[in-house]
């Protein structure tokens, strides 16, 4: 099912897995978000809407609807993909 943007998340881990199921998980952002990773405070710049730290693995997701602004970006732990 498809909530459009009216969709509502409890965390990362849910984003990743409807962002897995919409195929999106790959596809640049817009504009790559700019912030600081929240487990090892290094500065990373995403430009998938599931993305990696390249530096400790921890996991980042934010729905295309939200990816506009960097605090609708939820950290989704460290995930196999």
């Amino acid at each position: 099912m498809h909530d459009g943007c009216s969709g509502s998340f409890n965390d990362g881990i849910e984003v990743v897995e409807k962002l897995r199921m919409m195929g999106f998980s790959s596809q640049p952002m817009p504009v790559p978000a700019v912030f600081t990773c929240k487990e090892c405070n290094t500065e990373i710049v995403m430009d998938t809407f599931e993305y990696e730290c390249p530096h400790c693995g921890m996991v980042y997701a934010v729905t295309p609807c939200h990816a506009f602004d960097v605090a609708n970006i939820l950290s989704a732990g460290k995930l196999n993909k």
